[in-house]
């Protein structure tokens, strides 16, 4: 162990996922990381996930991060962590989206665990495509924009989401909107959302049309000029009809929110860091070629009305720090606005990455490392305390 030990820092070679909705050039402007195919640099993962796991170096070798954590999990994790977790609970990510991801629901810890070993047991390979389950975890996470980040977050209030609709006057759903004014509550709303995914063939596609009739009418809405250029990228999706349920918000550069378990939501588009436990357990809504399941969506959805007042989650100011305060012990975010020489204290792993500029850090024992904006380092919970500095804001990841 003495030797581990003797490293504080690990500089992190991160994968980079090039999924097609991703941004061709928003990570290379924002931290000079080259694209020489020009291909969609959809999403950096920073962490030790099986499907995208980084490398550090270690004894003059490239190896898996889980790797170099799994030769002394205590000392490098923390013993706290080992018990809880097993491994390292986060994720964390630079998310840039040219177009929207689906409309998706994580579901809660208890969930994931019944779901994961229910599908298990019915032989659906891990990596199936009806597969809803691929870990036994939940997926709470938090995004802080770096650009101007467009999501869905949320149900809008009852009412709200009744007179959006009853506005576009749709003979197709006319029935389900007049089922669910007659039962303006949680179970209403269950009944509206999972009957409306559930439409198909020709009375989804006649319902699509004209939405899209109306949304071209009144063009100079935001609203209705959001769902255009959402059809443009998803064509007869019934996921369209998503904007007039869910909360829509831009978060401005430096802004954060916080998604819990159970709650639908949709990135559209923008670039932003994204820290959330563990998992990769994703149950869509729409605005999707991938597999649906709308029962077990149903199930995994809390159908509460989430007021647009409580979408933005507010740092919390701490000894040269910005503390974003998240209700769940998988991970913990944190931002350094300029950091000079800032001495910090830790018991678990860390994830530290300059956003705007140069950082430098130092250990106790004066080993030091300066690494550039866009890259990042992993601090291992002995290293125990350090001092940094940069010019810039640097985003942290702990828990």
């Amino acid at each position: 162990m003495s030797k581990i030990a003797s490293t504080p820092f690990f500089v992190m070679k991160n994968k980079i996922q090039t999924y097609p909705w991703g941004s061709v050039d928003s990570v290379n402007k924002l931290f000079d990381i080259p694209n020489p195919k020009s291909e969609p640099q959809a999403e950096i993962w920073m962490g030790a996930h099986p499907n995208g796991c980084s490398e550090v170096e270690h004894d003059g070798q490239s190896i898996l991060l889980s790797e170099f954590i799994a030769k002394d999990k205590d000392a490098i994790l923390s013993a706290r962590t080992v018990k809880q977790f097993g491994e390292l609970p986060y994720l964390f990510k630079v998310l840039a989206a040219a177009q929207a991801l689906s409309i998706q629901v994580h579901p809660s810890k208890e969930e994931a665990e019944i779901g994961y070993e229910k599908e298990n047991l019915a032989g659906i390979a891990p990596n199936a495509a009806n597969r809803n389950y691929r870990d036994p975890n939940h997926k709470p996470e938090l995004v802080y924009a770096l650009t101007p980040y467009q999501a869905m977050n949320g149900f809008r209030s009852l009412s709200e989401i009744l007179d959006n609709f009853e506005a576009l006057k749709i003979e197709d759903l006319n029935s389900l909107i007049s089922e669910f004014k007659q039962a303006q509550n949680e179970a209403g709303l269950e009944a509206f959302f999972t009957q409306l995914l559930s439409l198909q063939g020709a009375v989804k596609t006649s319902a699509v049309d004209a939405l899209l009739a109306h949304a071209k009418s009144n063009a100079s809405e935001p609203l209705f000029a959001l769902i255009l250029e959402l059809a443009e990228q998803y064509p007869d999706d019934i996921g369209l009809f998503a904007p007039l349920m869910l909360n829509v918000l831009t978060l401005q550069p430096g802004e954060a929110m916080y998604l819990d378990a159970r709650t639908p939501h949709a990135y559209l588009k923008g670039t932003g860091l994204e820290i959330m436990a563990n998992s990769d357990n994703v149950l869509r809504a729409g605005l999707t070629p991938k597999y649906m399941d709308v029962p077990e969506l149903a199930k995994c959805t809390k159908f509460a009305e989430k007021p647009a007042s409580t979408l933005l989650l507010e740092p919390v100011e701490q000894d040269h720090i910005l503390l974003f305060p998240v209700p769940v012990p998988d991970f913990k975010f944190a931002i350094f606005p300029q950091p000079d020489n800032v001495q910090v204290s830790i018991d678990s792993a860390e994830v530290l990455m300059p956003l705007d500029s140069d950082l430098t850090l130092e250990s106790n024992d004066g080993a030091t490392i300066t690494i550039s904006k866009g890259q990042s380092v992993f601090v291992p919970a002995y290293t125990g305390n350090y001092k940094l500095h940069s010019l810039g804001r640097v985003a942290r990841a702990y828990n």
